[in-house]
């Protein structure tokens, strides 16, 4: 059969052809048109806001999506980098309604922000969006300062009728005065957060007893130092007196809750545990109890 289709090459072609349009078509233009099927939408995943629909476009604008994607990959590695504590916290076609086009990337020369939605407060957005490094010394993220400037919202109404989105008067309204990174400091806060990934990954109990094994360890509190200067200081301040999040020089509590909010998270911080591991949050409770004289 083969000899056969070799000694007629314009039946291979077309052969090869055929065989070429059927791999495209079920690999790239049907998943194409399942993204955005309404039948399976996820309850509590709503379209974008004007201003939100603005900050996506400038995220598109500023290749955004050329270093970070949009996909936790239903893998152990994924799932435990991106959502933390949930079993059942990878992407769905649901989440992806209301994009178009998707914006799920492929290449992670920065992190990936499927759910980086409320993982920061928005001080922490617009501090990095400014100026990368000084939230996350070693990224090679540019700067973004330029986008202080005020945003176009002349074309904002056409742009959610165009794309069926529901609006009110007093929502366009609200786009007028914003600047570019208001956009998308809110685009970037919806990531994720229609999704009730987070309650399952804040149910995740801290497994063995809440002791601190490095009390009085001379060396620990010097990693301890280190660590909090490269994780903490950024959003706490070098001297720890507070900035974006609160002062940490006079901690009233137990050693065991602050272990418990620095490794899963609270109010706007970030869960270090899945980053750093237990070993590490604890040399930074040692130092931050050494500052205070707390235990």
């Amino acid at each position: 059969m083969l000899d056969l289709l070799e000694k007629k090459p314009v039946i291979l072609l077309l052969l090869s052809a055929l065989v070429i349009m059927i791999g495209t078509a079920v690999t790239m233009i049907a998943p194409f048109t399942w993204i955005n099927d309404p039948s399976l939408k996820i309850a509590g995943v709503k379209p974008y806001t004007p201003l939100q629909l603005e900050g996506r476009d400038i995220y598109v604008r500023e290749g955004c999506n050329n270093c970070h994607t949009q996909t936790v990959r239903p893998l152990v590695a994924d799932v435990a980098r991106y959502a933390p504590g949930s079993t059942d916290g990878y992407s769905k076609v649901g989440e992806f309604v209301y994009d178009q086009p998707h914006l799920w990337g492929s290449r992670r020369t920065g992190p990936d922000l499927a759910r980086i939605g409320g993982k920061y407060p928005d001080a922490w957005h617009y501090k990095h969006m400014a100026d990368p490094q000084s939230m996350v010394p070693k990224s090679n993220m540019p700067g973004y300062a330029f986008m202080r400037q005020p945003l176009d919202s002349s074309l904002t109404e056409r742009k959610m009728k165009a794309l069926g989105f529901p609006y009110t008067p007093a929502e366009l309204e609200a786009v007028k005065g914003k600047t570019e990174m208001d956009a998308l400091v809110a685009y970037l806060q919806k990531l994720g957060n229609d999704i009730p990934w987070r309650k399952a990954a804040a149910a995740a109990p801290l497994v063995g007893e809440l002791k601190n094994p490095y009390t009085d360890n001379a060396s620990a509190l010097n990693e301890g130092k280190l660590l909090v200067s490269q994780n903490c200081a950024q959003c706490h301040g070098e001297e720890l007196k507070g900035g974006i999040g609160p002062a940490l020089t006079s901690l009233a509590r137990p050693e065991g809750e602050i272990f418990s909010t620095i490794f899963k998270g609270r109010g706007g911080m970030p869960a270090f545990g899945d980053t750093l591991g237990r070993e590490k949050v604890w040399k930074i409770v040692t130092y931050l109890g050494s500052r205070t004289g707390k235990k």
